[in-house]
């Protein structure tokens, strides 16, 4: 079946369009501090344009209608075209002079990754810097899903996009169309992050802070408009809201449709919140042993410290409030297996995430059980249901998958210079998508230092880790192209 590139480049154009109208959201913000709004009004000007351009030309298709393969090419290609663009506003306005490291800060933006390349955050212009957040909570729930959401009289197939870009091995449709879903969806996301900024505002922050980060928690995204990221405010109340919400972003929205809903028993009796939650209380009690017995300090700040960034890792969000990588050499360890965790499946977070863990932790040991009965038919089961074997085999492919990309990724890293502490952190940080890694990329520095190849590398590694590497990696394949 030949691909529907009207369609195609129909949707891109409306991708432009929303992201061109997302830029102008900062303009606010550059008016109130009194800031040169030039960088951004273009920016959103060129983007728009180029948006509508490819939207107005094709918008009289008479067939609009997406195929999956058509959804796998919208998607990346969307999310190549939306970081190309997004530099747009770091370059006009001077902060960012290097394509390479525009790049770079904007696709961690998209990807909700988090790694950064300024050595000075505060330097930069609210307008610039509230563009740097919304590039966060843009790519938290998806500008994809967004679409879907609220221009379902398009004639555009939206069940191929949000399966082609939404995270998890499994999507739970909250209502038979699926653009009431994305609705849904999106209206948690928004009233989620309202309602933190209420909070964070009531702890001291001004609008414009309480915005931001609430804007890149619930995207578990973790860029902050301050150079020490949260420990900046040094407010117990801050990080313990900041804390709840990071765990929120990374439960299953779906979830978290049911239970404000009221049907509380969904959430409390799924596996893989369960396992999402044992793994925060176990490696919290770990560290804040380690932390208290290793500092001086009191046993409620070490507990905070220790909670805020095991939340903050296993979410995939990368805000700091303490350098873990200074809780000894089993922390940093234990932190790294986090990255590559993850949270719940249809969260904002990066990784390979707890439900893939988990189904290969049962699938392990009910192999050594079926070796005891080789003829028994002994299914793996999540909340008490049959695994098909259909999606066992694809759990494992995932996983085997992001471990070689991983591995690979390492290779490039050490390759062009890289101490392996750094590169291990540093692939397995934006693989993730979490922000902070370990070695020269921990979470007191940054990601300036590193050469060109290493930043285009850990680049498209964030791509890859956030559309969960199938959605790009069945481009390459001979099968996708044939017959076109």
């Amino acid at each position: 079946m030949r691909l529907n590139y009207k369609a195609v480049f129909n949707l891109l154009g409306l991708l432009l369009i929303f992201n061109g109208a997302f830029m102008w959201l900062c303009l606010p913000f550059s008016l109130y501090y009194k800031e040169d709004i030039f960088p951004i009004l273009i920016s959103g000007i060129i983007t728009a344009g180029v948006g509508s351009m490819a939207w107005l030309s094709t918008r009289n298709s008479k067939n609009k209608e997406l195929k999956k393969r058509d959804g796998f090419l919208v998607v990346s290609l969307g999310w190549i075209l939306m970081s190309i663009f997004g530099t747009i506003p770091f370059l006009l306005s001077g902060h960012v002079t290097s394509f390479t490291d525009a790049f770079f800060e904007t696709a961690s933006g998209y990807t909700t990754t988090g790694a950064s390349i300024l050595n000075n955050i505060e330097a930069l212009p609210y307008g610039l810097l509230f563009w740097r957040s919304t590039t966060q909570w843009v790519g938290g729930m998806g500008i994809i899903v967004l679409a879907v959401a609220i221009l379902p009289t398009l004639g555009i197939g939206g069940m191929q996009l949000f399966t082609a870009e939404a995270s998890g091995i499994t999507h739970d449709k909250l209502k038979p169309k699926i653009k009431d879903t994305a609705r849904r969806l999106w209206t948690i996301y928004l009233g989620l992050t309202l309602l933190e900024t209420i909070f964070l505002m009531f702890g001291g922050m001004s609008f414009y802070d309480a915005l931001s980060h609430s804007f890149t928690t619930m995207a578990s995204g973790g860029f902050s408009p301050k150079n020490a990221s949260v420990a900046y405010y040094n407010s117990a109340f801050i990080q313990y809201t900041i804390i709840f919400f990071m765990i929120l972003a990374g439960t299953n929205f779906s979830l978290l449709y049911f239970f404000f809903k009221g049907k509380i028993r969904r959430l409390i009796d799924n596996e893989e919140f369960r396992v999402y939650c044992i793994t925060i209380i176990t490696v919290t009690i770990i560290s804040t042993v380690i932390v208290f017995s290793e500092s001086w300090q009191g046993f409620e700040k070490a507990f905070r410290d220790a909670l805020f960034q095991v939340v903050s890792v296993l979410s995939s969000t990368g805000f700091v409030t303490a350098d873990y990588t200074k809780w000894t050499s089993l922390v940093s360890f234990i932190f790294l297996l986090l990255m590559l965790s993850g949270a719940s499946a249809g969260s904002t977070s990066g990784g390979i995430k707890v439900i893939r863990f988990t189904l290969l932790l049962k699938n392990s040991f009910l192999a050594v059980k079926r070796q005891l009965h080789p003829s028994a038919v002994i299914p793996v089961r999540i909340n008490g249901n049959a695994v098909e074997e259909e999606t066992m085999f694809n759990v494992m492919a995932f996983v085997i998958l992001y471990l070689t990309i991983f591995v690979f990724g390492v290779f490039i890293l050490t390759f062009t210079g890289n101490d392996i502490i750094t590169s291990l952190g540093a692939v397995a940080t934006c693989q993730g998508n979490i922000g902070p890694g370990l070695g020269t990329v921990g979470p007191v520095n940054n990601f300036a230092h590193l050469n060109d190849v290493s930043k285009w590398t850990l680049s498209i590694i964030m791509i890859l880790g956030r559309l969960e590497l199938f959605t790009i990696l069945v481009l390459l394949t001979p099968n996708y192209w044939r017959g076109l």
